[in-house]
């Protein structure tokens, strides 16, 4: 009996050490989930990895991570279980929601990690083109026009499990400028007001909540390009930017997104983009590394300490009609980039399967129709994965970790 309870603490104190671990299946190719590290090096990696763990085991330490990408992140599926994956490592870790949006009232999709609501009117921009007002970390704006505007955040996850985690906090920061000046209703009825900085507003409110309503008070308009949801202490925060339908060249649209970035001024930033740069007959790979490189740029100028985590784009089919030849090239050269920046990338493509993979995932009830989406299953299982290949250079027998390690910050080359 004593043999038995011993056995069962080493399997849940190697289940805390290693985090989730993805069965064996022949859908994707377990041998090609690692985080290869192209330079031979990646001291901001390095530097993640020992943050995270000193959070981990002393609960001391901020760190923070941001996804950029399209309708993948956008629909929140992915970035939901790799934010609970991170949280599973330590209870109590959260750090605060981080970014959110009130994607409801530019009429589109809210991830699923949490829901909007809107009254009043509402007209929306993003990226997806070029607007007459400036975007920025979230790609996406909307604005009011009168007091009768409203937008309401839950941060109660919409997707049904067991144990749903509600987060709180204790701070918001209203992104975004106008003639309006943006006020929080608290319960009771009670109006917050906030302290204008430069682009933001910034609230700290009397206790924790889980969901804020903001209104506005006086005449003109006001530009809201997003919420960031924090809390004060320690802990790990997890956010997403996606647009559906976002390229490397759409996010070079927001003129604001490298100010924005400031405030979340991030430890990690996951770039999911891709996907969308080549649904059409015009791909140019140079043209593609050569907007990938300013986005860089600007992710490094913010924090020269910052890591780069490429996670390559899925296999897909275009336009429904057949398969996307050009997603090897963007594999390529998404591994060259982290080269250059002394980042690390995931073979998406590899561990699906490569070419035609997306239909045996469809098959398996874990792609959608269109052969380029995932259903939530499909985004949970490769969250998982992609944790799982995170954790492998985590785990104290990895030689990553490594305590001497400078941890500089690595700039292009």
């Amino acid at each position: 009996m004593k043999r038995l309870i011993l056995s069962i603490l080493v399997l849940f104190v190697g289940a805390l050490s290693w985090g989730r671990r993805v069965p064996y299946s022949p859908l994707y190719n377990s041998a090609a989930n690692v985080l290869e590290r192209p330079a031979g090096n990646s001291p901001a990696f390095d530097l993640f990895l020992r943050k995270l763990d000193t959070l981990v085991n002393t609960g001391g330490g901020n760190v923070r991570v941001l996804q950029v990408g399209g309708s993948h992140v956008q629909g929140g599926s992915f970035s939901n279980r790799l934010r609970r994956d991170f949280l599973s490592l330590r209870y109590g870790m959260d750090g605060g929601r981080g970014l959110v949006f009130p994607y409801s009232a530019a009429m589109t999709n809210t991830p699923s990690g949490y829901s909007s609501s809107f009254t009043g009117n509402w007209e929306g921009f993003n990226c997806l083109k070029n607007q007459e007002l400036e975007l920025g970390i979230t790609g996406i704006a909307v604005v009011a026009r009168d007091t009768s505007a409203r937008v309401v955040v839950d941060l109660l996850p919409r997707e049904n499990r067991v144990m749903q985690h509600r987060y709180t906090f204790r701070s918001v920061d209203v992104l975004g400028e106008g003639d309006m000046e943006p006020v929080l209703l608290l319960q009771g009825r009670d109006t917050l007001r906030g302290s204008a900085l430069e682009g933001r507003f910034h609230f700290d409110l009397p206790y924790y909540v889980d969901w804020l309503n903001l209104a506005f008070e006086g005449r003109g308009r006001f530009v809201l390009r997003g919420m960031y949801l924090d809390k004060p202490g320690n802990g790990f925060t997890y956010s997403e930017a996606g647009i559906n339908g976002a390229s490397t060249q759409s996010w070079l649209r927001c003129a604001l997104w490298e100010e924005d970035l400031k405030l979340l001024n991030p430890d990690l930033v996951i770039f999911s983009i891709g996907i969308n740069d080549i649904q059409g007959a015009d791909f140019d790979v140079a043209r593609f590394k050569s907007r990938y490189r300013e986005l860089m740029y600007k992710v490094r100028r913010v924090n020269p300490y910052c890591a780069i985590l490429f996670t390559g784009i899925n296999d897909s089919w275009y336009k429904g009609k057949r398969v996307n030849e050009h997603t090897q090239a963007v594999q390529d050269a998404m591994r060259e980039l982290a080269h250059e920046c002394a980042g690390v990338f995931w073979d998406w493509f590899g561990i699906m399967g490569g070419y035609d993979s997306m239909s045996k995932w469809q098959e398996a009830g874990l792609a959608q129709p269109d052969k380029v989406h995932f259903t939530p299953s499909g985004y949970a299982l490769l969250a998982d994965l992609l944790f799982d290949a995170i954790m492998d250079c985590y785990s104290p027998a990895s030689p990553y970790v490594n305590p001497s390690s400078e941890g500089r910050g690595i700039y292009i080359r």
